[in-house]
């Protein structure tokens, strides 16, 4: 093997033959179990791959010498000889993941078992449907794979999630930057000679949010993504859920409500209209400017953008508008969630996104209206439960992503 790069696109490209191509695919199917389940003795992936086991100790002993795959001593029995037992090695691949913000760009890398190796934010940028945008992206993207201390040659792939409607397997973005030829995956391609996955990214979020939980122990999941829009990420029988064309879970754009207000999308009464970030920021400004008091009339008068992170804090200072509007929130979201878990019986549904750290405000109300207007006994068989992940989940799933596809998980 001359490359890693090489070793995981000849498989793809089906360029080997025969028992140079069969070993190459035992290979990467070692790797992978190794990714998923962790150390494994000979033994362990001789049964799991239905490989022999001379077969199996010459190929471990392959990928031993390729230092993909570390040995780590021996295992304990309650008798007899000792086995040795075999691990990934964590310094050979790395995998970058990008979440590209309405507000900032995040780096991670990640090695193969999903750990970060390094975070980085470029905070100064503004996401625009423009050339001068992407531009900025590209070379955001070239600056960080140069600059972060990781050789280029271990670096296998990256995973680029973005907000709006994305297609994975065309590449395409239909939100950003549609104008060009070319897709949005191919360009990033292009500018950083890196194999690059292009997704959306509450299903990034979603898929990082499964990971970090025990994806055995919870198969269908769904992940609520209240921002300043709202989009869910639905994960069934343990695999991201895409619909047809990559679209799926464009929840914020159902016509909930019978109302005039007309949303991004260009339609009215829209989910988001009531519930989104961008929602409870114009209604508290509509309130102060008909003299409702709040703490954040100052902040207005100096006139200053009010965020809803500036309203989730009022809340928690106790102001009886903030609280009020995220808990007027809570309840229509939750009225929602129950059609949501009506439809889909999941174990599990999690908060996330900024009106997630309003806590108890939002998560009382809207549990409340969930059990109010779902089935009795689709309530009692759903967990609920806050996103534990930060800012960074975005750009971890993607990454998570892009590891997957590149070593056939």
């Amino acid at each position: 093997m001359t490359s890693l790069k090489e070793f995981f696109i000849k498989h793809e490209d089906d360029i080997l033959r025969g028992i140079a191509h069969k070993n190459n695919l035992i290979k990467r199917n070692i790797v992978a179990h190794m990714a998923v389940n962790g150390p494994s003795t000979l033994a362990e992936l001789t049964k799991e791959l239905h490989i022999s086991i001379p077969t199996m100790t010459k190929l471990v002993g392959e990928l031993v010498e390729e230092k993909l795959v570390t040995e780590n001593g021996k295992i304990e029995t309650n008798g007899g000889r000792r086995p040795n037992i075999y691990g990934l090695t964590n310094s050979a691949i790395y995998f970058v993941g990008v979440n590209i913000a309405r507000d900032n760009i995040l780096f991670v890398i990640t090695d193969i078992q999903n750990n970060i190796i390094v975070e980085r934010t470029v905070p100064d940028f503004e996401l625009e449907d423009t050339q001068q945008s992407l531009e900025r992206i590209c070379s955001s993207m070239e600056d960080f794979v140069r600059t972060c201390g990781i050789d280029r040659g271990k670096i296998l792939g990256m995973g680029v999630c973005i907000a709006g409607r994305v297609n994975p397997n065309t590449g395409r973005s239909y939100k950003y930057f549609t104008s060009n030829e070319e897709s949005l995956c191919e360009i990033f391609e292009q500018r950083t000679q890196i194999r690059t996955l292009l997704e959306n990214d509450t299903r990034a979020r979603c898929y990082a949010e499964y990971n970090n939980g025990n994806p055995r122990e919870c198969q269908n999941l769904l992940y609520l993504h209240l921002g300043r829009g709202v989009a869910i990420g639905i994960i069934m029988d343990g695999k991201l859920f895409y619909g047809k064309s990559g679209f799926a879970g464009e929840f914020g754009h159902t016509p909930f409500f019978d109302n005039e207000i007309i949303c991004a999308c260009g339609k009215k009464g829209c989910l988001e209209t009531e519930v989104s970030g961008i929602a409870i920021e114009q209604k508290i400004v509509k309130l102060i400017q008909q003299g409702v008091n709040t703490i954040l009339r100052d902040k207005y008068n100096r006139g200053e953008y009010i965020h809803i992170d500036d309203i989730i804090a009022a809340a928690k200072n106790d102001d009886n508008l903030s609280i009020e509007l995220i808990e007027e929130a809570g309840e229509k979201i939750g009225k929602s969630i129950a059609f949501l878990i009506n439809i889909f019986n999941p174990e599990t549904v999690i908060i996330g996104g900024n009106l997630s750290r309003a806590g108890d405000y939002i998560m009382l109300p809207l549990k409340a209206s969930t059990n109010k207007y779902s089935l009795n006994l689709v309530y009692k068989d759903t967990k609920f439960r806050l996103s534990k992940m930060g800012e960074n989940a975005g750009a971890l799933g993607a990454a998570m992503l892009i590891r997957n596809r590149i070593i056939g998980l």
